[in-house]
């Protein structure tokens, strides 16, 4: 079976957290999401580009996280998660991705 690229995962997390958390109103659930995304990133981050890599790649995906909300109060709230998702999957595939 072919394995699923991390930069998808990563991407998918910010993605389908903010989906889980609007669509249920339950940030919780929203940030259950997110953060089982970022364990499966991190660890073929991990696996793909060393720990270095993803200590740097996990960084970058809690700042995603984070820049994404007063992002939103500027350009919207899905523009500002598609963006950073968009930014992280960039990042992932850049350092580790392209390598596997």
């Amino acid at each position: 079976m072919a394995k699923v690229p991390a930069a998808v995962v990563a991407a998918g997390g910010l993605v389908g957290g903010y989906g889980v958390a609007r669509w249920t109103r339950k940030r919780q659930l929203g940030g259950v999401v997110l953060a089982a995304a970022g364990v499966a990133a991190a660890r073929q981050w991990k696996q793909e580009a060393g720990g270095v890599a993803a200590g740097a790649l996990t960084a970058g995906y809690v700042a995603a996280f984070a820049g994404s909300h007063p992002l939103a109060k500027k350009v919207g709230a899905w523009p500002a998660v598609f963006g950073v998702a968009g930014a992280m999957a960039l990042a992932s595939w850049a350092v580790a991705d392209r390598r596997a």
